[in-house]
């Protein structure tokens, strides 16, 4: 056995695949090297950890050991904590419990990266109390996956005390605080967390720099974005300064967080000077481009994306389907619900509703309905989008009775955007006491406190009906100040009743309040004109060019070609 012994190691270290390894394992049968540990611990680590490897051969093996090292349990627990079935880690670490084995610092790691994928938070609860026993709680490795695991489950409180009590903060650690932070949507705290750590003069490396970036970018915190970005280059790793090594991950980081803080500008030219992409840099461009509402940019980049040769993803045709929802531009809309249909992406719900928003902001409310009726799981967000796009195009009794079938068939609750579009629904069908109830019962029954657009919506739906004494004194009790939108609901309600009187009073606040836009000033203009009143509809005239208000110009658009599938 011992002229095997040095060879069958070296070859070990050495094999590449499953095959190699396969008749090392024959080898070591026939020379009896079997029995020894070390070269029987490679075996299985090879088929349970490397890339070639095999986690069922692995499995078969270790089931033949009669008395396995803690090296082999943790090789076990380890592939199964990687593998698509990580719960049986945690079977394996508990059997090696019962089996009378006491776990290392390099056992608590898998087992709690087990839990974290498994939902396991009274399973990692169990883990944390084993570590604690065993006196594991000051190893900076199972603290830091104990942290790690907390973080997972949601609870942040239990993360930040595992974090408190780990006797040295290395970067690691403060890594992992942050990144928790971000996942459970606290991304304000995580970059209060990396500067504590720059005030403890840690040094952060690539990893905790792209996490404070996405920090940066979901809080839209430009300043401390720009901030992240000059010490990024501070410490020599900004990948727009480095001609060799490109961090195309640190690079995507970058230009998102200007991107989503609204700095296009930067954002496209950094992304114009990344040698390399990645669809997450393409997705986060042409996300920002469409959410700041610059939905032909957005289109333009999905051609030179496929021209690059990238396939979109989920994300990107969310961003795609709602620039084409903007522009109103339904032959566009069409080609990409024909591609998204090819992958079978039309079933998912996110994916769904955006298509069915984009068909009924484009007016084609009929195709809503029907992408409606064929998603199999819809949320509040299908609900709502589907209420505000029949009631933005004139069918407001359809939005109405929709309003009514999720309230009777589901267990959603309307947040504040649903009750816009019932309560717009309303005033276009002229039910004034069914959307005096609504905005009533949002409140006394929902908790939901009225917006501006809320009333908004109200001071329509009064100055629609005629009633317009009404709507002038919801305008008084509102306890925010009226915005141009109001105004212009109230004046449109004048012209419609030719009531100058309304108008008069509205004219004076607007003078006190030097209200913006060119919409009050024209109506009111277009009132008095009515009642040949022209004095004051010079003296509206004279307002605009005192505070240099130009009257919006109407315009129209084309669609010249369809999005090349």
């Amino acid at each position: 056995m011992k002229k095997h012994y040095n060879s069958i190691l070296s070859l070990l270290e050495k094999c590449k695949t499953m095959v190699e390894l396969k008749q090392l394992h024959g080898l070591m049968i026939t020379t009896s090297v079997i029995r020894d540990v070390i070269p029987m611990s490679r075996l299985v680590d090879f088929c349970a950890n490397s890339e070639s490897g095999n986690l069922s051969y692995a499995n078969s093996v270790f089931e033949r050991i009669d008395r396995p090292s803690l090296y082999i349990w943790n090789s076990m627990i380890k592939g199964y904590s990687n593998s698509q079935s990580p719960d049986e880690a945690l079977n394996m670490y508990s059997e090696m419990r019962q089996k009378g084995y006491a776990p290392d610092h390099f056992t608590f790691p898998f087992v709690l990266k087990a839990c974290s994928l498994v939902n396991g938070y009274n399973s990692g609860q169990c883990v944390h109390n084993c570590i604690v026993k065993t006196g594991f709680e000051v190893d900076a490795y199972a603290a830091t996956a104990l942290l790690q695991m907390y973080a997972a489950s949601g609870d942040m409180h239990a993360a930040l005390k595992v974090f408190d009590e780990i006797p040295k903060w290395n970067v690691v650690a403060w890594t992992s605080l942050i990144a928790g932070y971000i996942s459970n949507d606290l991304p304000s705290e995580a970059v209060t967390v990396y500067k504590d750590m720059e005030l403890w003069s840690v040094v952060p490396n690539e990893i905790t720099m792209v996490n404070v970036l996405v920090a940066c970018a979901r809080s839209r915190d430009i300043n401390t974005g720009k901030w992240v970005h000059d010490r990024i280059f501070q410490m020599g790793l900004d990948p727009f300064s480095l001609n060799l090594n490109f961090n195309v991950i640190l690079a995507t980081a970058i230009v998102e967080m200007y991107a989503k803080c609204g700095r296009l500008r930067t954002a496209r030219n950094l992304f114009n000077k990344m040698p390399q992409r990645n669809l997450v840099a393409w997705n986060s461009i042409i996300g920002a481009y469409n959410q700041y509402g610059q939905a032909n940019e957005a289109l333009g980049l999905f051609s030179d994306m496929r021209a690059a040769g990238f396939e979109p993803d989920k994300a990107t045709f969310l961003s795609l389907i709602g620039a084409c929802a903007h522009l109103g531009a339904l032959v566009s809309g069409q080609a990409l619900h024909a591609y998204v249909s090819k992958g079978n992406l039309t079933k998912d719900t996110a994916i769904g509703t955006a298509l069915l928003d984009m068909y009924a902001k484009s007016g084609d409310a009929e195709r809503a309905q029907q992408i409606f009726s064929e998603l199999q799981k819809k949320d509040l967000t299908t609900w709502t989008s589907l209420i505000i796009g029949l009631a933005m195009h004139g069918h407001g009794e359809k939005a109405l009775t929709f309003f009514r079938k999720m309230q009777e068939e589901t267990m959603l609750s309307p947040d504040e955007i649903t009750y816009i579009g019932v309560l717009s629904a309303c005033s276009h069908v002229g039910k004034v006491e069914d959307g005096k109830n609504h905005f009533i019962s949002m409140t006394s029954v929902h908790g939901i406190e009225p917006t501006t657009q809320h009333y908004g919506c109200m001071v329509d739906l009064l100055s629609r009906a005629g009633r317009l004494r009404e709507a002038e004194r919801l305008v008084e009790k509102m306890p925010v100040e009226p915005n141009t939108a109001i105004w212009s609901a109230l004046l449109n309600g004048c012209k419609i009743y030719q009531n100058v009187d309304v108008a008069d009073r509205v004219r004076r606040r607007v003078r006190e309040l030097e209200v913006d836009g060119s919409g009050v000033y024209v109506l009111l203009s277009n009132i008095y004109a009515g009642a040949c009143r022209w004095e004051e509809v010079k003296m509206a005239r004279q307002l605009m060019k005192e505070r240099r208000i130009q009257k919006s110009l109407g315009h129209s658009s084309v669609e010249m070609k369809m999005l090349a599938p």
